[in-house]
């Protein structure tokens, strides 16, 4: 079968994973020759996946959270889909969109069935819902024909917990989940004007430091440790400043609450969902992601390619994201003097701020383009049918 003629779905949970994450590399493989077909949950922003000439979006609804009932109809839904379609490969992202394309697909008995593991929620719960989501995964392995992890040392985790063994499972290329477009994270789109108007908006002096994270406000991301270590600084230096962009989950929006501190509110600025987080990285000093589990980090190297080194936790996939002393710096996971003693390090030495900065940036730019992982992605897809 020629490798332009495939007929591909690609499945996720939610649109806004497909539109962040995957967009890019779709339309790369659409380029190809590709027939690509979305499979995704219709939400407010599933009009963006209609209105893309590069691949037709099919909309069924996945729950993030546990639902029994509503996941067996999600399964019926997506398996009448795979029956009718007959995709060669459908290859899934995401935990349960990944556990229920495995069983509709083995139902279906489409030849090929991927998924790429992009971190495991189970790391950070207890109980049965734990062993729940260890099963879980463990039929992703089982009824998939090859699964990917977004990083080596992910990778290395899921075999050492029996998930899956070391023959089903790889790493396209130097990692992450489908590489980051190096025409958007590219420093040269933002002058030095609109970094200052940018600086204004946010009432941050000239001389001020910045430190950025981007994500979800949520504890698992380690927004406790970061506010706790960021609140120590900056009652010793009231030219630190913390931007947060991204959307506040409600736990996470009760520990910024709880910062009593007039003087460290007074140096957080929360921009909430930002569709271009990649000016506030052109902005800013240093990443923080003190993160309690990640696949991979795809932001981390998103900061690289803008220049922006970063401080994250000694975690698989992390620390895959981040060389430490390098691009980056690497801190234990859940200690928030650990972190403070990190970024002031980096703070107060701004030759190494700086050479972290530029390694940083050339093995961004190197290893992790969006080009490159899509024609290694294709590589892969080719492979299944030699």
């Amino acid at each position: 079968m020629q490798i332009d003629k495939l007929n591909i779905a690609r499945v996720s949970t939610v649109p806004f994973f497909v539109l962040t994450q995957l967009k890019a590399q779709i339309e790369a493989l659409s380029s190809s020759g590709m027939r690509v077909t979305v499979i995704t949950s219709r939400d407010e922003m599933s009009d963006k996946l209609a209105s893309n000439k590069n691949f037709t979006y099919v909309p069924v609804n996945i729950e993030r959270a546990i639902s029994p009932s509503k996941d067996f109809f999600s399964l019926i839904a997506l398996y009448r889909v795979f029956k009718k379609l007959k995709f060669d490969i459908v290859h899934s992202t995401t935990p349960k969109a990944g556990l229920l394309s495995a069983i509709a697909g083995y139902f279906a008995k489409t030849p090929v069935r991927l998924h790429t593991f992009t971190g495991q929620p189970w790391v950070t719960t207890t109980g049965i819902k734990r062993s729940v989501l260890i099963f879980c995964d463990k039929i992703i392995a089982r009824l998939n024909t090859h699964c990917y992890a977004d990083s080596s040392s992910q990778r290395d985790f899921l075999i050492s917990s029996g998930i899956i063994s070391a023959d089903k499972i790889s790493v396209i290329g130097a990692g992450s989940l489908a590489g980051i477009d190096l025409k958007r994270f590219d420093p040269c789109r933002y002058g030095v004007d609109e970094l200052r108007v940018l600086r204004d908006d946010l009432n941050i002096p000239e001389a001020g430091k910045i430190l950025l994270f981007v994500g979800r406000i949520t504890p698992d991301k380690g927004i406790g440790e970061l506010l706790s270590a960021f609140s120590d600084i900056v009652k010793d230096n009231r030219n630190v400043f913390l931007v947060l962009v991204g959307p506040f989950e409600s736990v996470g929006e009760n520990v910024v609450n709880q910062i009593d501190e007039a003087l460290v509110r007074d140096n957080i600025r929360t921009v909430g969902f930002s569709s271009e987080p990649e000016k506030y990285m052109a902005l800013a000093d240093l990443l923080c992601l003190p993160s309690y589990r990640e696949g991979f980090g795809t932001v981390v190297i998103e900061a690289a390619a803008m220049g922006t080194p970063a401080i994250g936790s000694d975690i698989y996939g992390l620390s895959d994201a981040i060389v430490n002393g390098k691009t980056g710096i690497l801190v234990p996971v859940r200690d928030s003097e650990s972190l403070k003693e990190g970024i002031l390090c980096a703070l107060n030495d701004l030759n190494l701020l700086s050479t972290m900065g530029v390694a940083a940036q050339d093995r961004a730019i190197r290893d992790f383009g969006s080009k490159t992982s899509s024609e290694l992605l294709m590589k892969e897809y080719k492979r299944f049918f030699n």
